[in-house]
C-alpha cells in the first residue's frame, strides 16, 4: 500500500515577496489485516503480547516505537534465547497478562496481539473494546479466524508472517526493511529445502496435554516448519492453528517423529518431562517414533509466528537428514 501523505500548502504574501509554510501533515496508512481494510496513524507507543509478536517488532527496528510487551511466565527461556534479547531488556515488560487497564496504562497508541494471543472474549481484551477506548489494534494474521466458530488461520504459516512484515513495514514506513527480511527469510527456507530427502517421515508436533494432546493443524505455523523441512505434519487435515485432537489419533496417524515445543504449560513443563510422558503412555508404545525414540525440540518462539521460523525450519530439515 502507498503512504498516503496529505499536506496543505499556505501562500503568505508580505511587501513585495511570498513565502509557503506547509501546515501539520497527517500521515496514514491502509492495509488488509484479517481481512479487512484497516487505517493506520503512524504509530509511537506500541503494546505486544507474545514473544513472537513482540520478536516481529524488534525484527523490524521498532523497539524505539514501543511502550513495552507482554509475555508469560512460561516464556522466561525464549527471552534468555532470544536473537533480540537486548531489545528485551531496555523494552519494559508490563507484566504476564494483558489487560485494558495495562495498556491504558502504558498509554498504548496500537495493540499488536492475537486471537489466543492475547485478544480473548472471556476476558473482554478484544479488538472492538479497545476501539471504544481509542485504542489502534493489528491482529497477528497466523491467529486471524477463518469463520468457522473460533478456528484460527486465513492462509500459509509463512504467507501470514511475510504478511504480516509486509503490513507492519507499510504501517511504520520500513518497507525496506521488512523486504529485506523477507528476501533473506525465503533464502534461508530455500536452501533447507534442497536438504530435503524423498522420504517424508510423518510429524507430530506435541505442544503440550496428558489427557488430551495440544498439536498443530495446517495453519499454525508448525505445519510449514515440518514440511519445508521434509516431514508430513500427521494433522495437517485440520483447518485450524493450534487446536486440542485426542490420543487415538496421534495413534491412527502412525507418527515416525514427534516434534516437542519447549513450552512450560500443563502438567509436563520441560522437553524431558514430556517426553518421559510419552515413551511411558501405554497407548503410543508401538507408535513408530516412541519406539524409536526420534524426538526433536524447538522453543516457543519458534514455533509460532514469528523471525524464528526460517532457523526452525532449517534446524528441522538438518535433523530429519541427518536421523
Amino acid at each position: 500500500m502507498k503512504r498516503l501523505v496529505a499536506l496543505t500548502m499556505v501562500l503568505l504574501t508580505a511587501g513585495c515577496g511570498a513565502r509557503i509554510e506547509p501546515t501539520a501533515a497527517t500521515d496514514t496508512v491502509t492495509v488488509t489485516n484479517c481481512g479487512r481494510q484497516v487505517e493506520y496513524a503512524t504509530p509511537s507507543r506500541v503494546v505486544t503480547n507474545d514473544t513472537g509478536i513482540t520478536e516481529l517488532m524488534f525484527a523490524l527496528g521498532l523497539a524505539d516505537r514501543m511502550a513495552g510487551y507482554v509475555i508469560g511466565g512460561g516464556q522466561a527461556d525464549d527471552v534468555d534465547s532470544s536473537p533480540w534479547k537486548a531489545d528485551f531488556e531496555r523494552v519494559p515488560n508490563l507484566g504476564e497478562q494483558i489487560t485494558k487497564e495495562l495498556v491504558q496504562g502504558a498509554k498504548a497508541d496500537l495493540v499488536f496481539a492475537g486471537w489466543n494471543y492475547g485478544f480473548s472474549e472471556s476476558t473482554g481484551f478484544t479488538p472492538d473494546a479497545l476501539k471504544d477506548l481509542g485504542i489502534a489494534t493489528y491482529q497477528l494474521t497466523e491467529a486471524c479466524r477463518n469463520g468457522v466458530g473460533k478456528q484460527r488461520g486465513i492462509m500459509p504459516p509463512l504467507d501470514a508472517l511475510y504478511t504480516d512484515l509486509r503490513n507492519l513495514g507499510s504501517i511504520f514506513g520500513v518497507e525496506a526493511k521488512a523486504e529485506e527480511l523477507i528476501a533473506g527469510y525465503q533464502n534461508q527456507v530455500s536452501a533447507a529445502e534442497k536438504l530435503v530427502r524423498h522420504k517424508r517421515p510423518k510429524v507430530f508436533l506435541y505442544d503440550s496435554g496428558l489427557d488430551q494432546p495440544f498439536t498443530s493443524g495446517r495453519n499454525a505455523a508448525p505445519h510449514d516448519i515440518i514440511g519445508k523441512a521434509g516431514g508430513d505434519n500427521i494433522f495437517g487435515d485440520l483447518d485450524d492453528s493450534w487446536t486440542t485432537v485426542g490420543w487415538e489419533a496421534v495413534v491412527a496417524r502412525d507418527p515416525e517423529v514427534v516434534l516437542i515445543n519447549d513450552y512450560a504449560d500443563g502438567q509436563a513443563t520441560t522437553p524431558d518431562e514430556k517426553r518421559a510422558f510419552l515413551e511411558s503412555y501405554q497407548p503410543l508404545a508401538d507408535v513408530p517414533a516412541i519406539k524409536d525414540k526420534r524426538f526433536f525440540v524447538l522453543p516457543y518462539a519458534a514455533l509460532v509466528e514469528s523471525p524464528r521460523n526460517p532457523a526452525a525450519i532449517e534446524a528441522f530439515a538438518k535433523f530429519l537428514a541427518e536421523s
